[in-house]
Formats: structure tokens, C-alpha cells, sequence
């Protein structure tokens, strides 16, 4: 397998830390609103992933945090005028009603920054300890000057910082230099904790840090992947963190999906085009929403418009159909849904998505299948093995990548019927057809 390491900006064959397993961090929210799509496009990319290595035999330890502090957080629970834990704990049911309406594998880990304080502040006095933090006034920033490589992650230099780095917590003149970061901010507004040095809440860059400390041996992981935006400063003050309490960068892999643009402009609240998961993922359901962020390799940005939702629609329905048609074959003419799949296919198909992830090409090795199999169904001379072989074949194929196609599952009853309705048309006798088609209409068999 070939992953794109953003690290080194090349693509590398991929090598776990410990022979078949392998561990996943995936930055997650910051709840104060439901997820719009660009959300839910790291959490279905490295969905595939997971389940890519999954089939390849690995046991995977996938975690996907909930930043339940910040300063957002306290703004939102003002406006709704309900408690910071209130509002925290309404989006995160938003965000897992999505998973699990996306159809996604449960995360192995979903540690939340309030549940990982003691750690956070255990942390952030190490650092200070060994020199690497310092305080001023109850706060407690970075000394970015301590790590000689800083930039190794986003490629920015450091003489192109000292104007000014961007940062989610307050900036003050307190800093020995304009590149430091906080890690603990004293405040006296919304939800706080005791620390040695004030009264307050931690930094984002550090929250994840720990957490991935606290989750895995010596804070150590194969995989850190988000979404591009995420590789500076946030994911460059992780590495910087690493380095000055372990002596090293967190993962052996920094993987980074790209945007999502709507009709060829970057999506935002300013441009009010945000697009928001529930909503989509109600009008378009699980499968159309799914194929249309795979349909686009993870690191090139998504362009969302009618034109392209119309062909994922139409290659959707085509897997629907086939599936459909071959499940009532099958069932009506004593064949088994549940054959085994064909080895060699899958693993043509898992090969196209062991370099670098390729989904896109992926899908056209779904809808290759769709072919073989219509092509079995069309057949004057069908083979009820070969029928039952290819189906189980592309239902696998859709299951690797996490879509969720339902076929009728037929009683007796309903076979019955099928087969007087289909000895009818044979009679043309198609009054009586007529009838019972309406019948297996009623009952979703037609």
C-alpha cells in the first residue's frame, strides 16, 4: 500500500509501527454548530481507509476527537442561551446521528478535551518544566524557537511567520516572539479549569496532542490525518509539541484531504453557500452522498455542482438497479443471495485503492461490475452460479468502500406471487398479471 505522506510530499509505501496494526487519529469538530459537507469529507475518506486495511487483515485503532471547549463554544451557548455542556453535548448527537446516517464504522476512540483536562494541564507542565513553555500572567505559551525544524510539516518558513501567526486563542503582546503559541489561556469567562498558573482553558493546538498521548503508546501513530486547512498552524503546533516532549512528530504519516468548493468558489459562511450534512444527506440519502465526495481523489478539492450530483445520481442508480434485479432473480428462481464473492476482483479493486487511496477509480471498478453482472442477467442462457457469484461481488465491492444498497428480501409468500405473476405473462393472460403486479408493486417487489 502507497500513501501520500504530506511530510515528506511524496507518495511512500506504507509500513506499521507494529506488524498488523495500525493506528488512526483523525482530527475531529469543534461542536458548536451541525457539520456542514466539508465535515463529513475526512470522516468518509478515511472511512475507506480504515476499512481498506480492515479487509487487508489489519486490526485498526481509529480515533476522531470532539473539541468541547473553545471560545466559538461559549459564543454559541450564549446565542441558544443554554449552558456550554448543553450545547456541546446537542452537536455531538448531531455529528454521530451523521456517522451513523453516512453509514460510517464506529470510531474506536472519541475522547472529548473536557474528558482529557487532567492530562492537558499534566502536559503543559511538562513542557514548561523542560523549558520548551513559559509563563506570563497566568498564560502559558510555546517557545516555537525551540524546535529547529518548525515549518517541516506545511513547508512555511519561518522568516515568512514573524508577521504574525495565525492562531484560534487570543494574541497578546506577552510573547517572547510573534510565532509562539498559547497553551493555556487565563480567562474569567465561560468554562474553566484550576491549573498552576490560572484560572482557565487550553489552547487548541494542544488538546489533540494529548489526546492522541493519552490513546496511544508514547503518543505515537501511524496515521494523522484532516483536512488541508488543518496542516498550519494546527497540525505544525502538534508536531512542535511532539518534538519538545517525545523527540518526535506524532505520526509516520500525515495525511490531508482537500476542500470543497460549490460551483467553482471555496465554500463559506461569508459567500453563505455552506451546504449543511443533514440537509444534503436527507435530499440526496447515503449512497449518492457518499459516491459524490469519493467520485473526486482525496487530495484534490471537490467541486459541488447539479451537473455533477446529476451523473452520481445516474451511476448510483445504475449499482441500485443491477443489485435489485439480480436479488430478485435469485430469490425467484432458487438461487442464494449469499454466495462467496470473487476473490481476484476484490483484490483488483483493493489494489486501485492501495495507491494512495484512489477512489475515484475505485468506483469504476464498481460500475465494471455493474456491467459483468447486467451481462449475466441478460444472458439467453443464464447461469445461476455466475449470477450469484457476480452479485456477491459487487455487493462486497460497495461494502469496502461503505455504501449501504438494500435489496428486497422476498418471503415465501412473496416469491409465490412473483411466479404466478410471471406464469400469467407467460399465458398472457394479462388481465390476472395485471393484477398481481399491482400486488408486488404494493409490497416493493416491482
Amino acid at each position: 500500500m502507497k500513501l501520500f505522506n504530506t511530510m515528506t510530499n511524496s507518495k511512500e509505501e506504507f509500513k506499521p509501527i507494529r506488524e498488523g496494526k495500525v493506528s488512526m487519529y483523525v482530527c475531529g469538530p469543534t461542536v458548536y454548530n451541525h457539520a456542514h459537507i466539508g465535515n463529513t469529507r475526512p470522516m468518509i475518506v478515511f472511512d475507506v481507509l480504515r476499512r481498506l486495511f480492515e479487509f487487508r487483515g489489519y486490526e485498526v485503532s481509529y480515533a476522531s476527537n470532539f473539541t468541547d471547549v473553545d471560545d466559538k463554544i461559549i459564543k454559541a451557548a450564549k446565542e441558544e442561551g443554554i449552558s456550554e455542556k448543553e450545547l456541546a453535548e446537542k452537536y455531538i448527537k448531531a455529528y454521530e446521528d451523521i456517522r451513523d446516517g453516512l453509514n460510517l464504522e464506529k470510531v474506536t476512540y472519541a475522547p472529548r478535551v473536557t474528558e482529557t483536562m487532567d492530562k492537558i494541564i499534566e502536559f503543559i507542565d511538562a513542557l514548561v518544566k523542560n523549558g520548551s513553555a513559559y509563563v506570563v500572567d497566568g498564560d502559558v505559551y510555546f517557545r516555537v524557537s525551540k524546535i529547529n525544524d518548525y515549518g517541516c510539516l506545511s513547508g512555511i518558513r519561518i522568516d515568512d511567520l514573524l508577521a504574525g501567526a495565525s492562531e484560534r486563542v487570543e494574541d497578546t503582546d506577552k510573547k517572547e516572539s510573534p510565532l509562539d503559541f498559547a497553551l493555556w489561556k487565563k480567562t474569567d469567562e465561560g468554562i474553566q479549569w484550576d491549573s498552576p498558573w490560572s484560572k482557565g482553558r487550553p489552547g487548541w493546538h494542544t488538546e489533540c496532542v494529548v489526546m492522541i498521548n493519552d490513546r496511544f503508546d508514547n503518543g505515537r501513530i501511524d496515521i494523522h490525518g484532516g483536512g488541508h486547512d488543518l496542516k498550519f498552524p494546527h497540525h505544525e503546533n502538534e508536531i512542535a509539541q511532539s518534538e519538545a516532549f517525545h523527540q518526535h512528530k506524532i505520526a509516520n504519516y500525515w495525511m490531508h484531504n482537500q476542500m470543497i468548493n460549490i460551483n467553482n468558489e471555496k465554500m463559506s459562511k461569508s459567500l453563505g453557500n455552506v451546504k449543511w450534512a443533514k440537509d444534503l444527506l436527507n435530499e440526496l440519502g447515503v449512497n449518492v452522498y457518499k459516491w459524490l465526495m469519493l467520485s473526486t481523489h482525496y487530495r484534490n478539492p471537490l467541486n459541488f455542482t447539479d451537473e455533477v450530483v446529476a451523473n452520481v445520481k445516474k451511476e448510483v442508480s445504475k449499482v441500485q438497479n443491477v443489485l435489485s434485479a439480480a436479488a430478485l432473480y435469485l430469490q425467484t428462481h432458487s438461487g442464494s443471495l449469499n454466495q462467496p464473492y470473487d476473490q481476484c476482483t476484490l483484490n483488483a479493486m483493493a489494489e486501485i485503492l492501495e495507491d494512495d487511496l484512489n477512489t475515484s477509480n475505485a468506483l469504476t471498478a464498481i460500475l465494471d461490475q455493474v456491467k459483468v453482472l447486467n451481462g449475466a442477467l441478460r444472458s439467453r442462457e443464464k447461469n445461476l452460479a455466475l449470477i450469484e457469484s457476480n452479485y456477491a461481488t459487487l455487493v462486497k465491492m460497495t461494502e469496502l468502500m461503505g455504501f449501504k444498497f438494500d435489496v428486497k428480501v422476498m418471503s415465501d409468500e412473496d416469491i409465490a406471487l412473483y411466479q404466478q405473476w410471471d406464469a400469467y405473462k407467460q399465458q398472457k393472460d394479462f388481465e390476472n398479471a395485471d393484477k398481481l403486479r399491482a400486488k408486488l408493486m404494493e409490497r416493493g417487489i416491482l
